[in-house]
């Protein structure tokens, strides 16, 4: 292997390890930041959205959404954003894109970079539904281990409570 593709492929890994940390949940759906969109393409926040608002019709309300300012508060104790009030900071709330969003920024903001970038976004969602599932199988698992156990609990409370009486020995006695 050569050596630029031996750090092409760190780079990627460390891109994908960094867009995993920074997928979220907001309304039931895992997003990414423009901010952290912005810092992975290497582009400033501002100008990220400038080539979206550009382009809205390619942004409907599943692919993009703009935060309220409860979200936006909540989430901002997540990743340590500054207020937006006073000086500094962001002056409008922040954008959360899908990962149907994601894939339309590699096409508005047209650089190999986006390309590549938006590459391993894309692996880092799926790797993230992949773990989604695998969670939920172990928390279905978990959940049958929980009602055997508390189906086992139960009997052996009732034998404790209830002690079998000694049975009378079946057969003749011999009398004498």
């Amino acid at each position: 292997m050569k050596r630029s593709t031996i750090e092409k492929d760190k780079v990627d890994t460390i891109v994908s390890a960094t867009a995993k940390r920074q997928i979220f949940m907001v309304r039931g759906q895992a997003v990414m930041m423009d901010a952290h969109l912005a810092g992975l393409y290497e582009v400033e926040t501002k100008n990220l959205i400038k080539a979206v608002s550009r382009n809205l019709e390619r942004f409907p309300s599943d692919f993009m959404f703009q935060l309220s300012k409860d979200e936006a508060e909540s989430l901002r104790f997540q990743f340590g954003t500054s207020k937006t009030e006073g000086r500094g900071g962001r002056r409008y709330l922040p954008y959360a894109f899908t990962e149907h969003g994601v894939a339309m920024l590699s096409g508005v903001l047209r650089s190999k970079k986006a390309v590549q970038v938006n590459i391993e976004i894309m692996r880092a969602f799926v790797k993230m539904k992949q773990e989604l599932i695998a969670h939920n199988r172990l928390a279905h698992r978990m959940d049958n281990v929980e009602k055997r156990v508390g189906l086992l609990s139960d009997i052996v409370e009732s034998m404790i409570k209830h002690p079998e009486k000694p049975k009378r020995k079946i057969g003749f006695r011999k009398q004498g």
